[in-house]
């Protein structure tokens, strides 16, 4: 039996099937913290920094169905934010716990006191502070019910004084509920469009997140419609598996093939996918989406058709209701772009010492991670070397920032994927940039023995934003980084660590890294001018360059023309 609020905290959690909290203890936090101690069926895992584990619980909401996070009054709560943002942004189920002054100080101005429900109000669906022990039963269930099937944040605000109170019976349950029903739409709307698909022969699917447990259907539905298979970013590691269908992702980060599919089509028929970048989805052909959340339809794009379902259950009752498809033409036309297009991207050109091809590291990262590896992907440019060059193999998964775009997500992410997947490999692609904003937590990784691979793209620079600057025509300016030696850091860290400098010898490297028991990180040095946009946005740039010279030249500024020539010779050789 609970006897404090402390203790029914815990065990509301264990039955809601949390293993484990990532937080850093301190004054408010204490009761929780030897609550968890006492009843032994949580892990606590240390973090050097409260964002760090956000980000790793929402790996772990993302694998596993739930994550919890906790932070201290005021500092040690304030820290949760950024990646709390990310968690609800990417639909990954978390609660987190916001300890904080207590009830006698509230409202007046005390020590580190913080009004919490106005902090984590736009980075959650539940945010509530509870004052009396009752209303914290009440409120966890709450809070917990609407994380896991509203798949975003809920907070909940604990004052240590409230912790530390006797448990309260409530009339109301404080049990978690985990009902599984089917989402379809009515017979009436499947028919509707089940006559659209059946009346045209070129129709694209275009699918994200929300296909994850449908892969085999997604497959079903492209052999009987004949129809090519594009997806979001959210979606490749679930849909580029398909080697009869996929044509690649569309977006910033990727294929021509990708986009081409989806403007050839007379319908497209969008699958669980929220793909933010409108100007992408101006087609010409009928748009269709299905979504599990109604109040996403038509937000991206105009709709002929907008339907609610799960996309799983909505196929299986669909597809009966199709026609076989014989004509290949659009599908065969896609897939052979495609296929020329990943032909092209293979040049197995290695770089040069001190400035290796990121491209050649992510494909030899490809072939040597496990068929059922998870990997973590920083924002910038390991997004592009993962997006176009890590393969689904055998149930890969890949956790991002893509809807936030935040900095520093992939190694703490991978704390939260070790921890909650310890039977797979699990390797992070690190931005320098991004790792160098959360390196103490590296010693998180070594604390708790994780066998994560670290992967440094070491190009010395904020190297997606130094593209933005030029695209722009602007001189790139403070994008530039002094690094540490991160094989230095990360030994004195007790991680084992490796450093690729010679293109001759990053597969060897590599494949010693993987092998090795514990966790690694490979310092990779990168070219720092590698090229990483899509045709159109990298002609773009060669304008840019263009301008920003011209500008320099009217300036007299004759040797920052010679270094732009320089510094971007690659970019423009690539993109001629």
């Amino acid at each position: 039996m609970a006897t404090t609020v402390a203790d029914q905290l815990v065990s509301m959690l264990v039955q809601a099937g949390v293993k484990r909290v990532y937080a850093v203890t301190g004054d408010s936090l204490n009761p929780v913290n030897d609550a968890i101690r006492k009843d032994g069926s949580i892990q606590w895992i240390h973090v050097r920094h409260e964002e760090a584990g956000a980000y790793a619980a929402s790996a772990d909401a993302q694998l596993n169905g739930i994550g919890c996070c906790m932070g201290s009054s005021g500092p040690g709560h304030v820290h949760l934010i950024n990646g709390l943002y990310d968690a609800h942004r990417s639909g990954a189920p978390v609660i987190a716990i916001a300890s904080t002054c207590n009830t006698t100080e509230i409202g007046t101005n005390y020590f580190q006191e913080t009004n919490t429900i106005k902090l984590f109000d736009d980075c959650s669906y539940y945010n509530q502070i509870a004052n009396t022990p009752h209303q914290f039963a009440r409120m966890m269930q709450h809070a917990l019910q609407t994380a896991i099937h509203s798949k975003g944040v809920a907070v909940v605000g604990l004052p240590g004084d409230v912790a530390e109170m006797p448990a309260s019976e409530v009339p109301s349950s404080i049990q978690t509920y985990f009902p599984k029903p089917k989402i379809t739409p009515s017979p009436n709307e499947l028919q509707a469009l089940a006559d659209i698909l059946n009346k045209h022969d070129k129709i694209t699917i275009y699918g994200g997140a929300g296909c994850k447990d449908a892969r085999e259907n997604v497959h079903a539905l492209a052999s009987k419609l004949q129809a090519p298979v594009s997806y979001s970013y959210r979606g490749k590691m679930y849909l580029e598996g398909d080697k009869d269908h996929a044509v690649g992702m569309t977006g910033l980060l990727g294929l021509t093939s990708g986009y081409s599919s989806m403007h050839d089509a007379e319908v497209l028929l969008m699958l669980g996918t929220d793909f933010p970048y409108a100007p992408f989805l101006e087609v010409k052909g009928k748009i269709i989406q299905i979504d599990i959340k109604p109040e996403l339809l038509g937000r991206r794009a105009n709709l002929s058709m907008g339907l609610c379902g799960n996309i799983n259950d909505t196929l299986v009752a669909l597809i009966p209701l199709l026609q076989q498809k014989s004509n290949r033409d659009h599908l065969d036309k896609h897939l052979d772009e495609f296929h020329e297009v990943k032909h092209g991207m293979a040049t197995g050109e290695q770089g040069e010492k001190g400035s290796i091809y990121p491209e050649y590291i992510a494909q030899l990262v490809d072939k040597i991670a496990d068929p059922n590896a998870i990997f973590c992907v920083d924002t910038g440019m390991c997004n592009v070397w993962a997006a176009r060059f890590i393969s689904p193999a055998a149930g890969r998964e890949m956790l991002g920032s893509f809807n936030h775009g935040s900095m520093a997500n992939a190694m703490p992410m991978s704390i939260g994927t070790a921890l909650s997947q310890p039977g797979r490999q699990t390797v992070a692609f690190c931005g320098d940039g991004g790792i160098s904003m959360l390196l103490g937590d590296l010693m998180t990784i070594a604390q708790y023995k994780l066998p994560v691979k670290l992967i440094v793209f070491n190009n010395r620079s904020l190297g997606m934003v130094k593209l933005e600057m030029e695209v722009a025509g602007l001189m790139d300016w403070q994008t530039n980084m002094v690094n540490p030696d991160f094989t230095l850091v990360a030994t004195a860290m007790g991680i084992q660590s490796f450093t690729i400098e010679d293109p001759k010898e990053a597969a060897s490297t590599l494949k010693a890294a993987f092998e090795h028991k514990g966790a690694a990180l490979i310092n990779v040095f990168t070219d720092p001018n590698a090229l990483a946009m899509p045709p159109k946005v990298a002609f773009d740039q060669v304008k840019g360059f263009a301008l920003s010279m011209s500008k320099m030249i009217l300036n007299g500024r004759f040797s920052e023309v010679f270094d732009t020539v320089k510094t971007n010779t690659r970019h423009i050789k690539d993109v001629l």
